[in-house]
């Protein structure tokens, strides 16, 4: 009877979590990034016109 291989099992546990995590880091950047986007913009025209 073959042995369970117990460090893969744990290796593929924590591949999974971090995929699941990055996906999520990329979920909330995405969802952040129009507002940042807008808000950059606004701010640069903001300084264009300071400098006008």
């Amino acid at each position: 009877m073959a042995k369970p291989n117990y460090g893969f099992d744990k290796r593929q546990r924590e591949l999974k979590k971090n995929r699941k995590q990055e996906e999520k880091r990329l979920k909330r950047q995405a969802r952040n990034a129009p507002a940042d986007a807008a808000g950059a913009a606004d701010s640069a025209a903001t300084s264009q016109e300071i400098q006008k």
